[in-house]
């Protein structure tokens, strides 16, 4: 029995032992981002039978298992900075398999991939030019993202022009626009290839009558930027108002320069698509049903543009990005337009505290942890994400110490045991 007992005080020692390895370890990382805490569940052995008694033949450990609670989260100044508010975890993967953590420290390495400080790569799902997933499940590559251009197709232009301007001498002059119009506005406008162009647009005074007067506008773009080498009219009509200074009616646009086949439209120089057709809106006139006071008036004050766009703009490069709690990344571009460019996964295991261990902030699939649910952030139990944000570790130093004195005096009185013998 003496010898038994040595043996059991034996286990004791280890089981103690392996514990406050445990406590250890989860001292240790306090300041290891997403760390997870480990507890130590002991066991006794099974007992001997002795007569009609049992005698127990000492401790083991029977498992160490990490605690998936919520951590704190510390505000940062990196947007790769994530955190799950919620139980899901981040899917990484390299070579050598997928890995799930709640560590996410990100950024972006040299090939443009978002990786964690281990060169793992995050996985999400990548979005097309309109914002739409285009794939499964993938890595995240920010590398190549780019916004293509879009042709300026629409014009808006709200202005007052001078009611008191008097009709100029002669026609409407290309070659001499400003003593043969009233009053001109300029827009920067887009062709097909996203290159930018000024088109001056002339106002002259054509008609007065006591029941209102008549305006004529011409879109003249200069012989920089036309495709024959020459200033040009490329646009043009007339609007009305009434004896209230109220847009009345707009005339349908005409297009003097046509290259065939095409109806007629802009042709700017670089190689851009012919006859592009741009729509010009002054207002909503009384005849559209309309007050008229929306957009370009005549009222009896200086000429002035009050109001002016356009619906185009050029190419664009990525510049930085935003991330939503629904894990969406939204790029915002040089162009000045943003769209979604991916979104981020998460995993969701029914036991979590069964996954694998494989250091550097990483868990592993196992046979007990059960097949993970990958969905969006928001869905199925993962939780949100926040961006700017760092999930510190679970680890509570008073409750850690607490057990770090219960095993140490267990080790300590387990020894005296052998050392008494």
């Amino acid at each position: 029995m003496a010898l038994t007992s040595l043996f059991t005080a034996v286990s004791g020692m280890n089981a103690s032992g392996t514990a406050l390895s445990v406590i250890g370890d989860n001292v240790a990382n306090m300041n290891t981002t997403g760390f997870k805490t480990s507890r130590a569940a002991f066991a006794d052995i099974l007992a001997q039978q002795v007569g009609e008694g049992q005698i127990g033949r000492g401790v083991r450990m029977n498992s160490v298992s990490p605690s998936f609670t919520q951590g704190t989260f510390e505000n940062t100044a990196n947007v790769l900075d994530l955190a799950v508010d919620g139980d899901g975890m981040f899917i990484m993967e390299d070579s050598a398999g997928t890995y799930y953590s709640r560590a996410g420290q990100f950024s972006i390495n040299k090939d443009g991939f978002v990786v964690n400080p281990s060169n793992q790569r995050l996985q999400g799902y990548l979005f097309n030019q309109s914002g739409s997933a285009t794939s499964g499940l993938g890595d995240i590559n920010l590398s190549s993202l780019n916004s293509s251009p879009t042709e300026t197709t629409a014009m808006t232009i709200a202005a007052n022009l001078d009611s008191r301007e008097t009709i100029p001498v002669g026609a409407f002059d290309v070659n001499n626009p400003n003593n043969t119009s009233n009053f001109s506005s300029s827009v920067t406008v887009y062709d097909s290839l996203g290159n930018s162009h000024v088109v001056d647009v002339y106002f002259r005074k054509s008609v007065e009558l006591p029941t209102g007067n008549t305006w004529q506008w011409y879109a003249v773009v200069g012989a920089t930027d036309t495709a024959s080498g020459s200033t040009e009219v490329q646009a043009q009509g007339t609007i009305d108002f009434n004896n209230n200074g109220y847009l009345d009616n707009e005339s349908a646009v005409t297009y003097p320069v046509v290259v065939a086949p095409g109806p007629g439209g802009f042709n700017f120089t670089g190689g851009a698509a012919a006859n592009q057709v741009i729509g010009f809106d002054f207002g909503t006139s009384i005849t559209e049903g309309g007050s008229g006071q929306d957009g370009t008036v005549q009222y009896g004050s200086q000429s002035a543009t009050m109001f002016q766009n356009q619906d185009g703009y050029s190419s664009g490069s990525l510049k930085s990005i935003t991330i939503s709690q629904d894990g969406t990344m939204t790029g915002i571009f040089t162009n000045g337009q943003t769209r979604g460019v991916a979104q981020v996964a998460l995993a969701k295991f029914l036991a979590p505290h069964a996954l694998t261990k494989m250091g550097r902030n990483l868990f592993a699939e196992s046979t007990n942890s059960g097949q993970p649910v990958i969905s969006i952030p928001g869905t199925s139990g993962t939780g949100t994400v926040l961006s700017n944000t760092l999930e510190q570790s679970n680890v509570d130093l008073a409750e850690e110490f607490v057990k770090l004195i219960l095993h140490q005096r267990g080790f300590q009185a387990n020894s005296r045991m052998i050392s008494k013998r």
